[in-house]
């Protein structure tokens, strides 16, 4: 990889206020290229926010086409890729809960949503594919909130070349701190274990409707120590130097980089036996 500034965003969404969280994305967003971040990661629909019942109505046809030109505009704007979730509609299924990768270049693709919790698999599809985008010679993936407790996910996406693990969430309840020590249970794990970066955010504030988002933001480095940190009750950019050299350090040292040394041979057929 190359060195890469990244920020991860703590931003109050509002459930169907597009227009107004696309302002408030463009305006992070240009603080974060202000800061000369490269890549900019918002949280979990960000763009159409987070709403328990009903859900938000899903954007498609000619309002997913405006989403998605208005995302490219900040994108070719601020010179960044930007990382940005909303709910993707479909004809003849449910909706994805969805982050869209943009360059400045156009859309780099779509991650959706694989391993749902339980209160969402009643509302929205999984999707079924574990992509990994590339950007200045930089190979990152995306796990979304709940799928930061699967490790199989990270695994699979650094065994594809993954440098980099964006992990944008919609995760409400508890207080900034004890969302932070929760993420810190298992994030770091996720980090080191694999030997990748790690950079997580949440949104932040109440929606509402009874749910309460702590701000937290994490960038981790792939010895699964802390690069960058914030917890509070307000937005925030989070910015981080990823460098190569230290993923280089991790990843050249015969005992701190594992993967090498995986035996699927003994455990792969039982990873995939059903429950």
């Amino acid at each position: 990889m190359e060195n890469l500034r990244v920020a991860a965003v703590c931003m109050h969404a509002i459930p169907q206020a597009i227009e107004r969280n696309l302002d408030r994305m463009e305006r992070l967003a240009r603080e974060a290229a202000a800061r000369m971040a490269e890549v900019i990661c918002f949280p979990e629909l960000a763009v159409t926010g987070y709403k328990a019942k009903p859900p938000v109505p899903a954007l498609e046809g000619e309002d997913w086409e405006k989403a998605v030109a208005r995302l490219s505009a900040i994108a070719q704007d601020t010179g960044a890729v930007i990382l940005a979730g909303l709910v993707e509609g479909a004809q003849g299924r449910s909706p994805c809960i969805t982050q869209a990768v943009i360059a400045p270049a156009g859309i780099l693709g779509l991650y959706r949503k694989t391993h749902l919790s339980p209160p969402e698999k009643a509302t929205y599809h999984p999707g079924a594919e574990l992509p990994v985008f590339s950007f200045k010679n930089s190979s990152f993936g995306i796990q979304i909130c709940y799928e930061t407790h699967f490790p199989e996910i990270s695994t699979a996406l650094a065994l594809q070349g993954a440098e980099i693990l964006f992990m944008p969430h919609a995760s409400p309840r508890g207080t900034p701190e004890e969302k932070r020590n929760s993420w810190m249970r298992h994030l770091q794990a996720r980090a080191f274990d694999n030997g990748v970066f790690a950079v997580a955010c949440n949104q932040v504030g109440s929606t509402g409707d009874g749910l309460s988002f702590p701000g937290v933001a994490l960038i981790l480095g792939p010895d699964g120590h802390v690069l960058a940190e914030y917890a509070g009750r307000q937005e925030q950019v989070l910015i981080a130097d990823l460098k190569a050299s230290h993923l280089q350090a991790i990843r050249s040292h015969r005992m701190r980089y594992f993967l090498p040394n995986r035996r699927p041979d003994l455990y792969g057929s039982i990873s995939r036996k059903p429950r």
